[in-house]
């Protein structure tokens, strides 16, 4: 009866390790858009995103947020490219944004005003943008251009 288990518990213990391991994958796979966060790699820089995919996320976006910590932001992600447009209401930290084409290369950089009542249009269609904390762009050296990579967690 022993022999019989032993058979079992190797194949439960192969299969428990091998479903835990799960390596991260880009953008390509569609159905990993529909998790919270990913890491956007900027050259040799990293940004730990929150993922905002619907309308009511990307609406709320960083609002009331009282910071937003260095290598942090958040990922907006849009269905196509489009022309994008961004506001400030209710934003208490000042970010930068960058947008990003579908090959995620960085097509515009702006620095957004917390509190402002401007718009901030994207210059070319864009099909993600990208918020950080205002200054973080210039600092790390990110620039137009410059292509990224986002793997979905």
């Amino acid at each position: 009866m022993k022999t019989l288990h032993w058979p079992f518990l190797v194949l439960f213990v192969l299969g428990s390790l091998l479903g835990t391991t799960r390596k991260p994958r880009a953008v390509e796979n569609r159905a990993l858009v529909q998790v919270g966060v990913a890491l956007v790699i900027l050259g040799n820089d990293t940004v730990n995103a929150e993922v905002a995919r619907t309308s009511q996320e990307r609406s709320k976006g960083l609002m009331d947020r009282e910071e937003v910590p260095d290598g942090t932001g958040m990922l907006f992600v849009f269905e196509r490219e489009a022309s994008r447009t961004f506001w400030m209401q209710d934003t208490f930290v000042s970010l930068d944004i960058a947008f990003l084409d579908s090959s995620m290369a960085i097509i515009d950089i702006q620095q957004m005003e917390s509190g402002s009542g401007e718009v901030y249009d994207s210059a070319a269609p864009a099909k993600f943008a990208l918020e950080v904390r205002k200054g973080w762009f210039a600092e790390h050296g990110i620039v137009e251009g410059l292509k990224a990579e986002i793997i979905f967690l």
